[in-house]
């Protein structure tokens, strides 16, 4: 089972756009890491779109290490005032960590902003996919659906919420990521399959 066009080493018949939500977090790494290392051609676009959400974020950022292995980045810890200092910027990171991996990728990088509202962050997420007309739309994901509805209900911030929304509403294919340890694979869902465990 694949998820747009997953890279198994053959050469792609035709260019994707793909889109990952970039955020200072974990789960926003391993979505990359995902992309990286089992989706995107050197001949793809990749976009990295943040949307600026203050409140929500102010205090996130994540470090993505160099590594030796075939991917290049590991996903690194979630440290409130940033494990490397507030000075540095996670999109640099993320865009030199595509650079290393796959040298000859374009990456192109989008900042937007948004209130606190998670629909409407989402619904940004979605009108951003059609303007630049994104085959594939990945996305970090945090937490089960049942604990996020049970974070909801106690009035605590529900990360995962966007992700869920994402996923259910994107015009085009939307794949929520979730790292499972370092050499455990990824946790995937999309509209159509929940729960699908592809291995590292």
């Amino acid at each position: 089972m694949t998820f747009g066009v997953e890279n198994d080493g053959s050469q792609a018949t035709q260019r994707q756009k793909i889109m990952v939500v970039a955020e200072p977090t974990r789960e926003s790494a391993a979505a990359l890491h995902y992309v990286l290392s089992r989706v995107v051609y050197d001949t793809d676009i990749l976009y990295l779109l943040h949307v600026e959400n203050p409140t929500f974020w102010k205090n996130g950022i994540s470090c993505f290490k160099k590594q030796s292995s075939s991917t290049g980045i590991t996903t690194g810890g979630y440290h409130g005032g940033g494990c490397m200092g507030g000075d540095v910027n996670f999109l640099d990171q993320m865009k030199s960590a595509c650079e290393l991996v796959h040298p000859r990728l374009k990456v192109k990088v989008k900042v937007t902003r948004v209130e606190t509202d998670v629909k409407d962050k989402a619904f940004v997420i979605i009108s951003e996919t059609k303007v630049h007309g994104i085959d594939l739309l990945v996305v970090g994901k945090r937490q089960s659906l049942a604990n996020a509805i049970l974070r909801q209900r106690r009035n605590g911030p529900v990360r995962g919420e966007t992700a869920e929304y994402l996923v259910e509403n994107s015009k085009c294919t939307c794949v929520a990521v979730q790292r499972k340890g370092q050499t455990g694979g990824y946790l995937l869902h999309t509209k159509n399959h929940r729960n699908f465990w592809l291995l590292a």
